[in-house]
């Protein structure tokens, strides 16, 4: 294996959903800032059909020899989020070629991408989740709507699908966006508080590290357009009281390590005046070095660069 800051890394981006080119945006950070740090960078794209590609050119090869090319490689960074991609899919490819890889593993991601499996997980933990129902499409017709409700994929991402419906009339186009993009659709209470993100760091030695909190404050609901349109407004650090702040952290590291994720997580709350309430645990969040999880990071004094070389250096060994 090749020493740290010499090693071989393998950045996989794009993939087969909705994030597509928030994930291109990631890899193509990552790469930049590992290649900036000394590291050999190899570049594999997976298009939006499944094909992949590798290379800067993007020369299209066929799984196996995307394998091979993985297998080249001392660490993989999963740079993936979404279906196909964050929800363990890749790690169980990383796995099976026997490549190591930066992130959390085949189950863990799973779990996290699931939004209904992590809400069942943080009751059991006593931490508190929005009201809801799991729908399908032969379940939905049943569903009489009562009161505002936030309509989500159980398993998308990047607030794709997502609409808070505030009159029954606007519940059958929020139904059918979610469920064109997943056969499971989520209905939850709408929660109201202050949306407040974490991030969790796991070392090798067992140790957490929670970086700063990150407010978003937003008009409304925190959609696809206010997350990537440049436009979102985060402050770090969350203006929080003390038993604010450890109930936040104690919760994040509990869900951390519940779901059973590795590397770096992001789990977002809403807090209210009873204390958190979990929104949902994001194991591949966008990682470019304007994303959140590096801004919060940023804010401890850990830069991107320095983040991304002891994520990479912890698989290392």
């Amino acid at each position: 294996m090749s020493a740290a800051g010499t090693a071989r890394v393998a950045v996989v981006g794009g993939g087969q959903n909705c994030e597509h080119e928030v994930s291109l945006a990631s890899a193509a950070a990552v790469a930049g800032a590992l290649e900036t740090a000394g590291y050999t960078v190899v570049r594999l794209t997976i298009d939006r059909d499944g094909g992949w590609r590798h290379g800067d050119d993007g020369c299209p090869v066929d799984l196996a020899d995307a394998i091979h090319v993985l297998r080249t490689c001392d660490v993989a960074v999963p740079a993936l989020h979404g279906p196909r991609g964050e929800d363990g899919t890749l790690a169980a490819l990383c796995e099976l070629a026997g490549v190591p890889y930066v992130g959390s593993g085949v189950l863990a991601g799973a779990l996290a991408m699931d939004k209904w499996a992590t809400k069942l997980i943080a009751a059991d933990l006593g931490i508190a989740i929005a009201p809801g129902v799991l729908l399908t499409p032969s379940a939905a017709p049943a569903y009489r709507w009562t009161r505002p409700v936030v309509v989500k994929p159980v398993a998308a991402g990047s607030s794709q699908g997502v609409a808070l419906v505030r009159d029954a009339a606007e519940l059958p186009a929020a139904l059918a966006a979610a469920f064109a993009l997943d056969g499971r659709v989520l209905v939850e209470d709408l929660v109201v508080g202050r949306e407040i993100d974490l991030a969790v760091l796991a070392r090798p030695d067992g140790s957490r590290t929670v970086a700063p909190a990150l407010e978003i404050v937003a008009d409304g609901l925190f959609d696809y357009e206010q997350k990537y349109g440049g436009g979102a407004d985060f402050r770090i650090p969350a203006a929080l009281a003390d038993t604010e702040r450890k109930a936040l952290e104690d919760a994040a590291v509990a869900m951390f390590d519940a779901l059973g994720c590795a590397g770096f997580a992001r789990i977002d709350f809403f807090l209210t005046a009873d204390g958190p309430v979990l929104n949902e645990v994001n194991t591949m969040p966008g990682f470019t070095e304007q994303s959140q999880v590096p801004k919060m990071f940023a804010a401890a004094g850990v830069s991107y660069a320095e983040l991304l070389d002891l994520l990479v250096r912890d698989v290392l060994g």
